[in-house]
């Protein structure tokens, strides 16, 4: 074999599992604590105001930096106090709901083996109540920072580069010695 193809194909397994080592990292994730089951069930209609939220998930969580709100149709908070972690399973009290419409729910749990974990459940109130809202929403950040993926993107970049110039070079055992 040629030794330019030779480069070629190293510097094509090198990119290749540059990307793949960059694509582990989001796999990784996915194996900690997710949500097995909400009451109400994510998307559900009720007809009433529920005492509380319920979120289960397939782990025991920490009792200390759960985090959560209801956040109501009206754009104000619907939750009553913090949220309350009992094994799997975080409770986040509820005032009396308002207006009938899309409750969102929004967490934040640290589960047993040290990762946090973040998400969002919805429900429908169907008939109207007479709920005394909290707070009002102030504006939204813009959701997901992207910072985390341009820092992603530019290590790949810098190591794709790095590959190349190294095979393109010859390696080290490929070097010549000029004299």
């Amino acid at each position: 074999m040629a030794k330019g193809s030779r480069s070629i194909g190293g510097l094509l397994l090198v990119v290749a599992l540059v990307f793949a080592g960059s694509m582990l990292g989001s796999g990784l994730a996915s194996a900690h604590s997710r949500v097995v089951s909400s009451n109400p069930a994510d998307g559900a209609g009720v007809d009433r105001s529920p005492a509380n939220v319920e979120i289960t998930f397939n782990e025991p969580l920490q009792p200390d930096f759960a985090a959560a709100s209801v956040v109501g149709p009206d754009q104000h908070f619907w939750h009553a106090g913090d949220p309350i972690v009992d094994g799997k399973v975080l409770r986040i009290p509820l005032r009396p709901l308002g207006p009938a419409g899309v409750y969102q729910v929004n967490f934040r749990v640290t589960s047993a083996d040290g990762h946090p974990v973040s998400g969002q459940r919805t429900f429908r109130l169907t008939v109207a109540s007479d709920g005394t809202p909290g707070a009002p929403v102030a504006e939204a950040s813009g959701g997901t920072p992207v910072w985390p993926f341009l820092v992603g993107a530019g290590v790949v970049l810098v190591a794709a580069v790095g590959a190349v110039a190294w095979f393109t070079r010859g390696g080290a055992g490929g070097r010549t010695r000029r004299g």
